[in-house]
């Protein structure tokens, strides 16, 4: 049975230990999340083309649990050393960026160099799996934008 409403109340609903287990431990930091700038339509082409260095753009999506943890990883990467910046898009609020990079699965990343769009990133969640995909993205020629 699904969800039950009575009074304005929950009644039941079935709920599986494996709702709250994740195959990726979360980072455990005071720093986690607080490196993470938001971006939307607004800002999203300004901000990007005046940041320096490396920048990492995940979209993400307010239900999505491997998005949180995705972006979880990469704050504490940042936290412990990586000279990457972050943002973060929300692809159910700014849909029609996540229609220009051609979102179809979330999290999605993309790779920015000194302000300018270089690729989408494609790494499994793991420090040594993401740090290796930036270094190998970075060292091929930069696509086009979306």
């Amino acid at each position: 049975m699904g969800i039950g409403v009575s009074n304005g109340l929950a009644s039941h609903f079935p709920i599986h230990i494996s709702d709250f287990v994740s195959p990726f431990p979360l980072p455990h930091s005071p720093f986690t999340l607080q490196s993470v700038q938001t971006l939307d339509q607004f800002n999203f082409h300004h901000v990007l083309a005046e940041t320096p260095g490396t920048a990492l753009v995940i979209f993400t999506g307010p239900d999505c649990g491997a998005c949180r943890r995705v972006k979880a990883l990469l704050s504490e990467m940042v936290a412990a050393g990586e000279s990457w910046r972050l943002f973060e898009v929300d692809a159910a609020r700014d849909g029609g960026l996540a229609r220009e990079f051609e979102v179809f699965h979330l999290p999605s990343l993309f790779l920015f160099r000194d302000g300018h769009y270089h690729a989408p990133l494609h790494a499994e969640p793991l420090p040594e799996r993401i740090r290796a995909a930036v270094a190998t993205t970075l060292a091929r020629p930069a696509q086009e934008a979306p």
